[in-house]
């Protein structure tokens, strides 16, 4: 498939909303329900406050994530999947299964 084919199948464009490395697991914990940023922060071990702020952005501009701020202080934020989000459970699902699938197949190989 060329460049211009594949980029008009959707499949890029897909690649692109959810193609951060952290953007999947968002998405993952964000369906279960609606986190703060620090919340979202202890749960992805690894991140750095720049980075999670940047995928979040993201997120939140292709639509896949709702940030709601609240008028209180200290200042509260709560990040939450958006319809559109949830509409890529199915697919996120999948690409997990597919991901043990793989690892496993290659521990299997490294083994023989």
């Amino acid at each position: 498939m060329r460049r211009k084919e594949l980029d008009s199948c959707g499949f890029a464009a897909a690649l692109q909303a959810i193609g951060g490395k952290w953007k999947t697991s968002l998405l993952w914990e964000l369906h279960l329900r609606p986190y703060r940023f620090a919340e979202l922060r202890r749960l992805l071990l690894g991140v750095s406050e720049k980075v999670l702020t940047q995928q979040l952005r993201q997120m939140e501009a292709d639509g896949l994530v709702s940030r709601r701020a609240y008028d209180e202080v200290p200042p509260r934020v709560e990040y939450s999947i958006t319809p559109l989000g949830f509409s890529l459970n199915d697919a996120v699902t999948v690409m997990s299964a597919w991901g043990k699938h793989h690892e496993t197949w290659k521990s299997q190989r490294k083994a023989a």
